[in-house]
């Protein structure tokens, strides 16, 4: 497990050097979500602001041993509030990453996407990435979108796309290599998803995606295996070396992500990008370092973006995440706001422009 995690190490190290950032947690009454914090907190990751039933915060904090202070326990009284009230701490200047606790995904999505009380960003899409260590793969992987948008139109997979590439920059990656997946490597006609992929290598090439290189359709094994794509003749800068599995829906990409998760060893970070503060989007059932790691990349966020007001303009035709219809997608090129973190990190982080 200790070599499962050791990137997303370097990256909690990265950003506790960086400082604490306030992180206002949804429903955050459940042990492994307080386990999650309390160790943040003495790390000097993250200052947390508890929101939920004060009682069981209290209980559980005593169970941890973890004494907390009385203003960071935020009182409401269901879900439903809870999520209002961390994205209010986020409007009022008060928290500057939202982490999602013990309540369910839609619960929380309404509240971040309300378009007058959300934290919505005109003309952004709002997209997901599980950020993967798998063991013996020395890469962190990204799987997008496996937890928003439900089924993407070529242009909502381009931003979704770009989204991933802005995540990975960021986390120091020169030059992430996105493979676009689909059952099969050769475009054809009776599978939409191989078609997608061909676009999007294209727009890649045309600079409608920027700082990437992207191919597809590739196949699973094509994207991850060098042997893959060789036996099958291959000729792509991208197969056998993927850092982003671009996948065809929500469905496939929740699928792949619990796979890797559940049967092969993988530890997951999720994380929601394109609102006006980073997100923890983990499931319900995400284990301690999961969490800690979508938090220790929530604070590189943060630490490395220039500060947006979500409240200066109300979001217009902005996102086409699963309550939005698809038409809603913002144009591309998509700009970003993420800047490179010059850190220490593992082989995959030091790779030159070449």
């Amino acid at each position: 497990m200790n070599d499962n995690v050791a990137p997303f190490d370097a990256l909690t190290r990265a950003a506790c050097k960086a400082g604490p950032v306030r992180v206002a947690v949804a429903d955050a009454a459940q042990k492994v979500v307080m386990e999650t914090l309390r160790d943040a907190e003495r790390t000097g990751l993250a200052t947390p602001l508890l929101v939920g039933d004060p009682n069981a915060i209290r209980t559980i904090a005593a169970d941890l041993g973890w004494t907390v202070a009385q203003d960071a326990i935020i009182a409401a009284a269901d879900d439903a509030e809870a999520a209002a009230r961390v994205v209010a701490l986020v409007r009022e200047g008060r928290a500057d990453v939202v982490m999602k606790g013990n309540l369910h995904t839609d619960i929380f999505m309404r509240a971040l996407l309300d378009k007058n009380l959300g934290l919505r960003l005109p003309g952004q899409r709002v997209s997901h990435v599980f950020v993967v260590t798998l063991p013996g793969h020395e890469r962190l992987l990204g799987i997008t979108d496996a937890a928003i948008n439900i089924a993407p139109n070529l242009t909502a997979k381009a931003q979704i796309c770009q989204n991933a590439v802005d995540l990975f920059r960021m986390l120091g990656v020169v030059r992430p290599k996105v493979a676009v997946l689909s059952a099969v490597e050769t475009v054809t006609a009776d599978i939409a998803s191989t078609l997608d992929a061909a676009c999007l290598t294209l727009m890649s090439r045309r600079g409608q995606i920027t700082g990437a290189e992207v191919d597809g359709p590739l196949a699973l094994d094509n994207a991850i295996s060098a042997r893959a794509a060789t036996g099958k003749g291959i000729l792509s800068d991208v197969a056998g070396s993927a850092d982003i599995l671009l996948v065809p829906d929500l469905v496939s990409g929740n699928i792949l992500a619990k796979t890797l998760e559940y049967l092969a060893g993988g530890v997951a970070a999720g994380i929601a990008i394109g609102l006006a503060a980073p997100v923890v989007l983990t499931s319900r059932a995400d284990p301690a370092p999961a969490r800690l790691a979508a938090l220790a990349i929530a604070a590189l966020m943060h630490h490395r973006r220039p500060q947006v007001e979500p409240l200066l303009e109300t979001a217009k035709n902005s996102i086409a995440a699963a309550p939005q219809p698809e038409d809603a997608c913002r144009p591309l090129p998509a700009v970003t706001n993420l800047q490179p973190l010059p850190v220490s990190l593992p082989p995959q982080f030091r790779e030159s422009t070449q």
